[in-house]
């Protein structure tokens, strides 16, 4: 079973990938695997932050709603 990498991790990675497309003399082949990769990276990262949103929005829900009352109770 492979190794889930964590966000942080991806970041660094990505992070890597923009500094040696940047400083270093690629070859079009080499750069175009690094733009791959780091559009790979892109979609993994995102898929994460669109499940946290998600659980951040059914935790919160009813939060939001008593949050939100509180609000306008508070502006009369």
């Amino acid at each position: 079973m492979p190794k889930k990498e964590s966000y942080e991790t991806m970041i660094g990675e990505l992070e890597k990938i923009v500094d040696s497309m940047e400083n270093e003399e690629l070859t079009l082949e080499d750069t175009m695997k690094n733009y791959e990769d780091g559009v790979k990276l892109c979609n993994k990262q995102y898929k994460i932050l669109n499940k946290a949103e998600g659980k951040i929005k059914i935790l919160t829900q009813e939060g939001e709603e008593d949050f939100n009352k509180a609000g306008d109770s508070n502006e009369k």
